[in-house]
């Protein structure tokens, strides 16, 4: 199996797992319908593209990298124009989160394909909403004979290098990391239901069906960073006098 690695960093992401008029919220990590969502966009895939529903078979790890809070806007949306009727809605993201996301499959031309296409976009590429691009291009890699859940039991951590050191201050040594994926990827661990499937993007027919997933938490070492301490004030002097 050939796997692919996409890591999703932005000031703002959101993933929805519930929907409605007054309030949408953000799960903790980004959901496979979404990245399914942003491979067809990079693909070119249209919303009622029949190809989109082909890409459930796609084998999905995700692993949370940098957890923060949950930030909740509201809007004020006018429903009713003639009678100037108004209400307050709310919408969560997640903020400075880093996630990396591994798909997998045994067509290594699909992989290839998926990597080409999330760098050269046909469609403009967001994390979760479209008022969410990345933070800058996508940082991607691929990886041969393995599966998402064994890639990303090695990958090194990925955390900006502000919050890895909430933990070095403390003088920890490893980080524990959660990772969710397709529960045929984790078989020893407890499975569960989530309302995740693809089956239809299509404005007047979105649709989702149940798919089977399971969770678990990875222990990675923290690499240290060597800083420069040295400070030599007299030799800048010394060269601006030169």
């Amino acid at each position: 199996m050939k796997t692919l690695t996409v890591k999703l960093a932005a000031p703002l992401q959101s993933y929805g797992n519930q929907a409605n008029y007054e309030r949408r919220t953000t799960g903790r990590y980004p959901s496979k319908s979404a990245v399914i969502g942003m491979i067809a966009a990079a693909l070119g895939y249209h919303r009622d593209d029949p190809r989109i529903v082909e890409l459930n078979s796609l084998q999905f790890a995700v692993r949370v990298d940098q957890t923060t809070s949950v930030l909740s806007d509201f809007h004020i949306v006018e429903y009713d124009t003639k009678k100037h009727k108004r209400k307050l809605t709310y919408r969560d993201y997640m903020q400075d989160a880093v996630y990396i996301v591994a798909v997998g499959s045994d067509d290594c031309k699909m992989i290839d394909r998926i990597e080409y296409a999330l760098h050269h976009p046909y469609f403009q590429l967001y994390l979760g909403r479209r008022s969410n691009p990345p933070a800058g291009p996508l940082v991607t890699k691929i990886f041969t004979d393995s599966n998402p859940v064994e890639v990303l039991q090695k990958l090194d951590w990925q955390a900006a290098d502000w919050f890895k050191q909430k933990y070095t201050l403390r003088g920890r040594q490893d980080v524990m990391l959660e990772l969710v994926a397709d529960a045929n990827l984790l078989p020893e661990h407890k499975d569960y239901t989530v309302h995740d499937r693809v089956r239809s993007f299509a404005v007047t027919d979105r649709c989702y069906g149940y798919r089977l997933a399971a969770t678990t938490q990875v222990k990675l070492p923290i690499a240290k960073k060597k800083i420069n301490t040295e400070h030599d004030i007299m030799g800048i002097l010394e060269s601006e006098g030169d």
